[in-house]
């Protein structure tokens, strides 16, 4: 194993001098602004790149990243982020966005031990309790690819049951909440029609969403 990661700073010079030459002025512009109007919650993986998945420049999308892509009422890191996006930067949209064949997902179906991370991934097992009419019915597969968009349904609703989130809307701020699967087999998003824009929608639409997935007789 090299102990230096100078490759990573050569390529981080190629791309720096890529940048200028096909867009001279970009980096000097970035510098002095950082007005997005997207705010993506997702997973750590490392397969799930925000800008490249959207297609949008650094600079346009405000990242938060973590196992699972969980959003929860005692995360002040998470909270923080969505705070600042909402109240600093002015964002329109928040993306919350899992993909299927999530490790944290599949974990927490096939009940395996991976360590610390248990505890964090004890929010996704209570999706899984929640909904267990829905799930235990189905196959393996789908049962797994069902979680994943079960998850994201329930941290969207975690989103926009938040104190950010309803004071926001209460002062008539235009920003809304969307919940996105994506898929690494083909690369596509999947919109899980969850969006919400004011707090009276919040109830209807997580119920209406929820009900997509049929109990088992």
């Amino acid at each position: 194993m090299s102990v230096t990661l100078h490759h990573l700073i050569d390529n981080n010079r190629a791309w720096a001098a890529q940048m200028e030459r096909e867009r001279p002025g970009f980096f000097e512009k970035l510098s002095h602004q950082q007005s997005p109007k997207y705010l993506w919650i997702g997973c750590s993986d490392s397969r799930v790149p925000a800008n490249e998945i959207t297609g949008l420049d650094p600079g346009e999308v405000f990242v938060h990243r973590n196992v699972a892509n969980v959003v929860v009422h005692s995360d002040l890191n998470a909270l923080s982020v969505i705070q600042y996006a909402v109240d600093m930067l002015k964002v329109e949209h928040i993306m919350v966005v899992g993909h299927y064949g999530c490790g944290g997902v599949l974990a927490t179906l096939r009940g395996a031990r991976v360590g610390l991370v248990d505890n964090w991934l004890r929010h996704v097992h209570d999706v899984k309790l929640r909904h267990r009419r829905r799930l235990d019915h189905l196959p393996v597969a789908v049962q797994e690819d069902v979680l994943c968009e079960m998850n994201v349904i329930e941290q969207v609703g975690n989103v926009a049951l938040s104190n950010v989130m309803q004071d926001a809307w209460s002062r008539g701020q235009k920003v809304a909440v969307h919940g996105w699967c994506y898929g690494l087999k083909d690369g596509l998003v999947k919109d899980l029609n969850v969006s919400m824009s004011q707090p009276g929608e919040v109830v209807d639409v997580f119920r209406n969403a929820i009900r997509r997935y049929p109990r088992g007789a």
